[in-house]
């Protein structure tokens, strides 16, 4: 069974560019390594500038396997550079009962 997941991504001083880059590439490399599905990636940016990515894993197999995985490891090791993971609760559009975000361009 699929999983759908929504993260938020809050990007470093300075790494903005670079977190929308990693966010265009992310998902393009987990299909290239068999653990994401085709189903159309959305990314938006809250007003703070953090950026939040809905996409689908093929499996909870596949979330696993990508721990393990030396292309999806490095490409987690550039995210660390220019962001930080946050929870949604931190996200202050995700208080509102129709959270509305600017929507990023993956192409």
């Amino acid at each position: 069974m699929s999983v759908m997941v929504i993260v938020a991504y809050r990007p470093r001083p300075g790494k903005e560019a670079l977190l929308l880059e990693l966010t265009k590439e992310h998902v393009p490399i987990l299909r290239g390594q068999g653990l994401a599905t085709e189903r159309p990636v959305q990314a938006m940016r809250a007003a703070d500038g953090t950026i939040i990515e809905v996409f689908e894993w093929k499996s909870q197999a596949a979330i696993d396997a990508a721990h393990t995985n030396p292309e999806v490891l490095k490409l987690w090791g550039r995210y660390a550079e220019a962001c930080e993971y946050i929870p949604l609760n931190q996200v202050k559009e995700c208080s509102d009962m129709f959270a509305g975000f600017a929507p990023v361009d993956l192409k």
